[in-house]
């Protein structure tokens, strides 16, 4: 490991924050718990365990994802006055992967069969003679279909001349598990429907390191101003995976209309829904753990937080942006994006659900038609 990844998980790993559902996932309409007064400290350790997945069901095969987090972490606040604050979140942990890792939104699988570096190096497989030059595959016009499948991903296929340092440590990595791959691939005869290829394979893989961090600027208890970074250091070489840092970098806006404090328990009607609407406007950007951008997204959003006695519902959609990576060779489009967040306080912890749904109506090589989810739930507990 290089001395910058190990400087980088050192810093992860001080006594900061996990992003707890309170804070990080919902109460976007304002109000919520007491508020610092000027100049006031405040630090609470964290502690968040999540189980979570993606499922791609737009993409030829319906590939899936799923991790299982243990973060821990803190939060650090400082009271601003007038409903203020300043406050950082951090976290970093395990998270023990089944399938694919968790990737950037919009993720494209590009399949070059005219070099199939993926396939030369899987031993000395006899029934793989006639794949050697693969000119068969060449004209296929239906080829590009097989750009969904996880495993044949390479964000570098469409420059290989460019890129050759990538496709010789590709033959390393995959010389290193030949017998993971053998195992993935099973019965290589069924070559046109790819079913056991790419992250199709859900078992489990490995333990990877993620991180959270957050700093987050409130100047009032209707306002606020975020930016994040998600680092996931993937441990090594396996499938589509490559090891190395992932990162996502993002920015948040939210404004809250009302003093968010609806609770439908209390007697609040329909009509003081105003009161836990807000709206946002974020922006992501991502990177492969191979330093490829993935592209960048914006989402505009209007949304609404409200309370059912101690159940807290936040909810939210709009479009989303997208603009590809120029990896992928996909224009830009415009999707939509939503979530639904439910959390529950149980004495000092805090258990919560989510899911995120999105749609895109472009049917392109590696990309399809249709919808995308990823649902997770977990508990936070508070020390």
């Amino acid at each position: 490991m290089s001395r910058f990844r190990f400087s980088l998980l050192a810093l992860l790993a001080l006594p900061l924050v996990s992003p707890s559902p309170v804070l990080a996932h919902g109460s976007h309409g304002g109000g919520g718990g007491e508020a610092l007064e000027a100049g006031e400290f405040d630090f609470t350790p964290v502690l968040t365990i999540e189980g979570h997945g993606g499922l791609e069901t737009n993409l030829e095969g319906s590939p899936s994802h799923y991790a299982f987090d243990g973060l821990f972490g803190g939060v650090f606040e400082w009271g601003l006055g007038n409903g203020g604050s300043l406050t950082i979140e951090a976290a970093v942990g395990p998270s023990i992967v089944w399938g694919e890792a968790e990737h950037f939104y919009g993720k494209v699988h590009i399949h070059d069969h005219g070099d199939h570096d993926d396939h030369a190096d899987h031993g000395d497989h006899d029934d793989h003679d006639d794949h050697a030059d693969h000119d068969d595959h060449a004209d296929h016009d239906d080829h590009d279909d097989h750009a969904d499948h996880d495993d044949h991903a390479d964000h570098d296929h469409h420059d290989h001349d460019g890129h050759h340092h990538r496709a010789k440590r590709r033959l390393a990595r995959k010389a290193r598990e030949a017998h993971d791959d053998h195992d993935d691939h099973g019965e290589h005869d069924d070559h046109a429907g790819h079913d056991d290829h790419g992250s199709h394979d859900s078992r489990l893989k490995r333990s990877d390191v993620r991180g959270f961090v957050q700093v987050r600027y409130a100047p009032n208890d209707r306002l606020s101003l975020s930016v994040d970074w998600l680092p996931y250091y993937v441990t090594r070489d396996q499938g589509d995976d490559i090891q190395g840092l992932k990162n996502e970098v993002g920015a948040e806006l939210v404004w809250a209309l009302g003093d968010g404090d609806v609770d439908f328990a209390l007697g609040d009607g329909i009509e003081d829904i105003i009161d836990g609407v807000f709206l946002s406007l974020s922006h992501r950007q991502g990177w492969e753990s191979d330093g490829v951008w993935m592209g960048n997204y914006t989402d505009p959003r209007v949304g609404v937080g409200f309370n059912v006695d101690q159940v807290n519902i936040t909810l939210d959609a709009g479009p989303r942006f997208y603009v590809p990576g120029s990896y992928s060779g996909l224009d830009q489009r415009t999707d939509f994006a939503g979530e639904l967040e439910v959390s529950v306080p149980i004495g000092d912890a805090v258990v919560f659900a989510h899911w995120r749904p999105t749609y895109s109506d472009v049917d392109a090589p590696g990309w399809g038609q249709g919808w995308q989810h990823h649902v997770g739930t977990g508990v936070t507990f508070s020390f």
